[in-house]
């Protein structure tokens, strides 16, 4: 099957915009209390490494750290960002060559059908668009100007996503139906990670904790930061697969969650307000 039309099938803007009754689900989730019960959170979802024990703690008590609607504020923030950047890349002459303007251009569909999402969930509450500057603001990068630094761009936005995601599932693991919309939303943006570091000549799965190992500038070393875990489930991982590349392969074998400060702190430097 065409990737195009399975990243497209993957992302359909019928199916997140039509559902009334999990329209109303999200309607109640946004006004309801933060106060969920611990009972109800899937602690196994991170690892117990001194990282990932932060990242699980955030995630089990997600629901009192920040309230529904600032999640998903929190949320279409990420989607306003990789939306412009993309909607931009799209409209710069010669910027992105002919070959991959597909990708991108189907990439775009799906944020724009993100940002409308969580808008419309949102509907009063949500966010005004932030002013962004894809320069990097002090780091100077001429990001519409070089594709190379494009697509680096591209990379680290969208496995930042993944793992932004991923650290909030707690705090929406109360509403099954709101739940089932941001995972279809992560699982599209891990696909689109995936696809672009493959154009980059990368793996498909993060690869260490480092920006450098995943050649992309290390003044993004925050976009990776605890990757290199290799304790999963209390477990230490790194020495038991010595046939099935070792270390290594533990650590490309589990993403780990961003916290929401973490998420923040990358961002900034890319919002101007």
């Amino acid at each position: 099957m065409n990737l195009l039309k399975i990243l497209d099938n993957l992302s359909n803007e019928e199916l997140l915009n039509t559902k009334s009754s999990r329209r109303g689900s999200i309607s109640q989730f946004t006004s309801a209390s933060k106060n969920i019960a611990l009972a109800s959170i899937p602690f196994a979802l991170a690892a117990t490494s001194s990282k990932s024990k932060a990242a699980t703690a955030t995630m089990s008590a997600a629901a009192f750290q920040a309230t529904p609607t600032e999640v998903l504020n929190f949320a279409l923030t990420l989607e306003y960002l990789e939306r412009n950047f993309y909607q931009i890349a799209m409209d710069t002459t010669g910027l992105i060559p002919e070959a991959d303007r597909a990708v991108f251009a189907q990439i775009l569909k799906h944020e724009t059908s993100h940002v409308n999402f969580f808008a419309a969930a949102l509907g009063d509450a949500a966010i005004d668009e932030p002013t962004f500057d894809f320069t990097g603001k002090g780091l100077g990068l001429d990001t519409f100007e070089n594709y190379g630094t494009f697509m680096a761009l591209s990379q680290g936005f969208e496995d930042t996503g993944v793992r932004a995601f991923k650290g909030q599932a707690g705090a929406l693991a109360n509403d099954n139906d709101l739940l089932t919309f941001a995972l279809q939303v992560h699982s599209v943006e891990a696909r689109h990670a995936s696809q672009v570091r493959r154009m980059r000549g990368q793996k498909g799965w993060v690869t260490g904790g480092t920006a450098a190992s995943n050649g992309i500038p290390s003044v993004f070393d925050g976009i990776y930061e605890g990757e290199a875990n290799t304790v999963q489930g209390g477990v230490e991982l790194s020495g038991l697969f010595g046939d099935f590349g070792g270390p290594e392969a533990v650590k490309e074998a589990f993403d780990e969650p961003l916290t929401m400060a973490e998420v923040n702190a990358i961002a900034t430097n890319f919002i101007v307000s």
